[in-house]
């Protein structure tokens, strides 16, 4: 009789009454493709729970260990060894010819059971079980019953920044990786490199960090502004990034914005120099000079150890806002256009196609590395390498244009995925939540060449790690729903509903966010 008095005991709360056990919710951002839910009897995680991992899933498994003790302070052993009860079990199956990110996770009173076509749609799964879970400390949460069938819309979800205006130590950009895995993004565009300073190790120029990683002031201010990464620690940080299933892709943006590299090497610009590295925001008239055969050398060499740190199949060379007026004057510049014979039309300048030369002279440098290159959408004038693919940022007629060529295109127009811009009147979130990515004319093959989405961040007003978050968040829990989820299972008010549980999360986590 003392037993069963101390079992109902434990069952009630300080006021006499039954303590409801926490539940899960699956209706996470971004929103599943599929959520199927059933009355049967629900799974109770506890801290007898297990989680059971095939061989190659060790971290997956470890993460969602952690996940689970910080949220709700269950702490769950891992095991290799099937189990038959009270178990979450990590499948993959490695399914080549499917979609590696489509994942199912199946609920019922024994097991949770998460199959992934891969690591990597396990990884998702894991994900979605994340974001489901209470935040609070409990020894108890109920997990409904049921089966989640899920895939993302796009296999590129982007998250970019820059850090050549205001440079952020590997710790944030770590913290940055982990925003993008909360918001299922799997490509990380990196902005190593601008006018206001070169941001990463070359050890075969070493002048780019000991000259170009430092301006002497900002707009102003008299204070001496430097920071760059070393290749140690970009290693560590892409290494960091695979383990979530995100790959960081650089950029080195050539021939315009490259003041810094210029202040660096002055013999590679069409005057000589003197230059320095550019103080206030914008760019100057000064690029890389197309007709010096010392920059190709230059640019093959920055080119050959960005391969080496980093294993993405893509490599961003910029493109954008190349002013030609150096070009128009510069001798060596008009002998090599002579050289090319080059000859302008009525839709490009001679120097528009001096530029693609540029270009595409680093595409083919690339591709016989087993690389692909990405510029921003000024490099379809003048021509296209074969195998280039547009990032088109000035509106979507750039990526149009580039389907029209048969080239690929990601999609980051500044009327939605700039979130430098202002959140309240400029690009607020219900805004970036209407973005449509494929315009309605687009045949199926068509829209297969449009990869992705991408939420650009560029840091001329963020000082300070707090401020990009800010700028970033709760616009990309938005996009991230533009990236992942098919058109007719999003709905604003409904997402608004499930931002107040990952908003949370941001708590939980000291996001700083736009409330």
């Amino acid at each position: 009789m003392k037993k069963i008095f101390i079992a109902i005991i434990s069952f009630l709360g300080i006021n006499g009454t039954f303590a409801a056990i926490p539940k899960a919710d699956f209706n996470v951002i971004p929103i599943p493709q599929k959520i199927e839910l059933s009355s049967s009897t629900p799974f109770i995680l506890n801290n007898k729970t297990k989680i059971y991992y095939q061989k190659g899933l060790e971290r997956n498994a470890a993460f969602l260990q952690h996940y689970i003790e910080d949220i709700c302070g269950i702490n769950l052993k891992l095991t290799k060894i099937p189990q038959r009860n009270n178990v979450i079990s990590l499948i993959a199956e490695n399914n080549a010819a499917a979609n590696a990110e489509k994942y199912t996770l199946i609920v019922n009173k024994k097991r949770i059971h998460i199959t992934g076509n891969s690591p990597e749609g396990v990884f998702y799964g894991i994900q979605t079980l994340r974001k489901s879970l209470p935040i609070l400390q409990t020894c108890e949460v109920e997990i409904p019953a049921g089966k989640v069938e899920d895939s993302p819309r796009f296999s590129y979800r982007g998250v970019h920044l820059d850090v050549s205006r205001h440079f952020f130590p590997a710790d944030s950009i770590k913290k940055y990786i982990d925003i993008i895995a909360l918001h299922n993004g799997n490509y990380f565009h990196w902005h190593l490199t601008d006018d206001q300073g070169w941001r990463i190790e070359i050890k075969s120029r070493p002048k780019l960090t000991s000259i170009g990683s430092c301006r002497a002031q900002t707009n102003g201010d008299g204070k001496q502004y430097c920071g760059f990464y070393t290749q140690n620690e970009i290693r560590d940080i892409v290494k960091y990034a695979q383990d979530r299933y995100i790959t960081i892709i650089p950029e080195i943006d050539v021939p315009g914005h490259t003041t810094a590299a210029l202040a660096s090497y002055p013999e590679l610009g069409c005057t000589g120099g003197p230059y320095k590295v550019w103080e206030v925001w914008g760019g100057p008239a000064d690029v890389l000079c197309a007709g010096n055969s010392e920059t190709m050398n230059f640019l093959h060499d920055v080119f050959s150890e960005i391969v080496d740190l980093f294993p993405s199949k893509y490599i961003h060379i910029g493109g954008d806002e190349c002013p030609k007026e150096r070009w128009k004057v510069c001798p060596k510049c008009q002998a090599k256009i002579k050289e090319l014979r080059i000859v302008a039309d009525s839709t490009h300048s001679a120097e528009q196609k001096l530029q693609s030369y540029i270009m595409v002279s680093v595409e083919n440098f690339l591709a016989k590395k087993g690389r692909r290159v990405i510029g921003w959408d000024e490099i379809l004038e003048g021509g296209l390498g074969p195998d280039a693919i547009v990032h088109s940022w000035r509106g979507m007629e750039g990526a149009v244009e580039a389907v029209h060529q048969g080239h690929d295109a990601i999609l980051s127009p500044t009327s939605h995925c700039y979130f430098d811009y202002d959140q309240e009147e400029r690009t607020p979130i219900d805004k970036v939540y209407s973005f449509q990515p494929v315009p309605e004319e687009f045949d199926s093959t068509e829209v297969s060449h449009i990869l992705g989405v991408q939420a650009n961040v560029w840091t001329e007003y963020m000082p300070t790690f707090e401020r990009v978050q800010y700028m970033l968040l709760p616009r990309l829990a938005a996009l991230s729903e533009v990236q992942w989820s098919e058109p007719e299972r999003m709905n604003y008010t409904d997402f608004l509903h499930r931002l107040t549980h990952l908003s949370q999360l941001y708590d939980k986590y000291g996001y700083n966010y736009a409330k």
